[in-house]
């Protein structure tokens, strides 16, 4: 895995302050293989339920919270609903690292 601990820690911690404490964080994509290099930062969140609105406050919110706290990088947030079934859910399951 291509993440620091402390980038790591301030993923989750910046995750359950805009999402509550039972969000489950997944990283996946290009950072989840050490032999690879650069690439933006992909992840899976999994909060308690929230309609669409709500999801779309909170990603901007969390966005950018997490730019103040890591820098200016680049970081896609796919949001799983309950049910979800989407391929790029799968994939972020199947592949990803849960942070």
């Amino acid at each position: 895995m291509r993440l620091s601990t402390e980038q790591a820690t301030v993923i989750r911690q910046t995750a359950a302050e805009v999402f509550g404490d039972e969000v489950d964080v997944w990283l996946f994509g290009s950072r989840v293989d050490d032999s690879k290099r650069g690439g933006d930062i992909d992840l899976l969140l999994s909060p308690v339920r929230l309609d669409a609105q709500q999801q779309l406050l909170c990603k901007i919110r969390f966005l950018s919270r997490l730019e103040r706290r890591l820098g200016e990088r680049k970081v896609d947030v796919v949001i799983e609903a309950p049910g979800d079934t989407r391929p790029i859910v799968r994939i972020a399951h199947q592949t990803g690292v849960r942070l």
